[in-house]
């Protein structure tokens, strides 16, 4: 059966992926809509290849631009974050969230309010905005099924019938490249070392909040929307090998674990294909070649990002988006050389200082909260480089 499918950022690393999945299974999915950030020539190549219907850039100033290089293709095409959230809105069983940061949350509750099946790779929608998607979800029926190979290994091992038989969920984070570093060490660390991911291959986002390990604190956040259990429930222990995703503990004892080769195709698979599987080119888990799989508990003092996420878990409210947004402009003042690795923490933290914490209702509140959120940062930023 043929099921309809849009992409949010189809150009990025989980985007790309989904599409190599359609492209080997071209009877499985027809493309609706993809959408781009700025990459108009990858969106239309793109969206050439696959038949989409719609392609839409979020860079308004590349509407024309996108329309030249889809001329005469029949694919409609749109321009601005107004034509992402058409993206998410237009008619598809199935919606892949791969926009990566804040900018996702919009397009993100127009795919949830139609009630679509949602493949969630763009994890600060949970994390800035989980109590609003997650009542929108129960409202509109949408069903949200994580990609993030963490929460897609326990979606596979959580006893969904009956929360109450799990003692802990236990996520599993490699430790980025800066593992064994010292703080002194990681100081004059550039972009490129914080890329240097030692078993993911991933956008310069995601690989440096893992060098932080702010990823593994979003992560935290986000499984504490998805999953019914209690924060003090929820843990992290570094796993270098990155072979184990996630663990969930029972009652009685018992450890339930998905395992497998580090290759974002299995768990983007997973949600496109759900409730059925689908074959993936994913190499197979060999652990005879494997040999060790070791573990470690994470350093705090080292990696403050992670205490610091955890502490916004635990505040709830607004201080998870306030968390996400001093992120991710810290995050781009130390892609844009105007701020150094260890800056990153130190900004996050005196924004949550700075920023009043408060319950967030509504779509509206959380936008106001992540606005006032990130012009503190940016003010912090300023501040460092004078």
């Amino acid at each position: 059966m043929t099921r309809s499918l849009t992409i949010l950022g189809a150009t990025g690393s989980v985007g790309s992926q989904a599409l190599d999945l359609v492209a080997r299974n071209p009877d499985r999915w027809r493309v609706e809509a993809l959408t781009a950030n700025t990459d108009v020539a990858g969106l239309a190549a793109a969206a050439r290849a696959c038949g989409a219907r719609f392609a839409a850039v979020a860079d308004a100033s590349k509407g024309d631009a996108l329309r030249q290089a889809l001329a005469g293709t029949g694919i409609a095409t749109g321009a601005g974050p107004a034509a992402v959230i058409e993206a998410g809105a237009r008619d598809a069983e199935i919606v892949v969230t791969a926009i990566v940061g804040a900018a996702g949350l919009e397009p993100t509750m127009a795919a949830v309010r139609r009630g679509a099946q949602l493949g969630i790779a763009n994890k600060e929608t949970l994390v800035c905005a989980g109590p609003v998607v997650t009542a929108a979800a129960r409202a509109h029926g949408a069903t949200l099924l994580p990609v993030d190979s963490e929460h897609n290994a326990i979606f596979q091992v959580f006893p969904h019938d009956d929360p109450a038989q799990v003692e802990r969920i236990i996520l599993t984070a490699s430790g980025g490249p800066f593992r064994t570093r010292s703080r002194e060490a990681m100081r004059g660390a550039s972009v490129a070392d914080a890329c240097k991911h030692p078993t993911w291959s991933m956008g310069a986002k995601i690989s440096i909040d893992s060098a932080t390990l702010m990823n593994k604190g979003l992560e935290l956040i986000e499984a504490a929307q998805l999953f019914p259990v209690p924060v003090e429930r929820l843990d992290v222990i570094v796993h270098p090998q990155s072979v184990i995703h996630s663990m969930v503990e029972y009652i009685d004892g018992s450890v339930l674990a998905q395992l497998g080769s580090p290759d974002m195709r299995i768990p983007i698979a997973y949600a496109m294909g759900w409730p059925e599987r689908i074959a993936t080119p994913a190499a197979r888990l060999n652990l005879a070649e494997v040999a060790n799989l070791s573990f470690e508990a994470p350093d705090l003092e080292r990696f403050p990002c992670l205490k610091l996420a955890w502490d916004a878990m635990r505040a709830g409210g607004s201080a998870p988006c306030i968390l996400n947004a001093a992120n991710e402009i810290a995050v781009a003042a130390f892609i844009a050389g105007q701020a150094g690795f260890l800056d990153i923490d130190a900004i996050v933290a005196e924004t949550l200082a700075m920023v009043p914490h408060a319950p967030m209702a509504s779509l509206e509140d959380v936008l106001a909260v992540d606005a006032a959120a990130r012009a503190a940062a940016r003010g912090l930023v300023v501040k460092r480089a004078a």
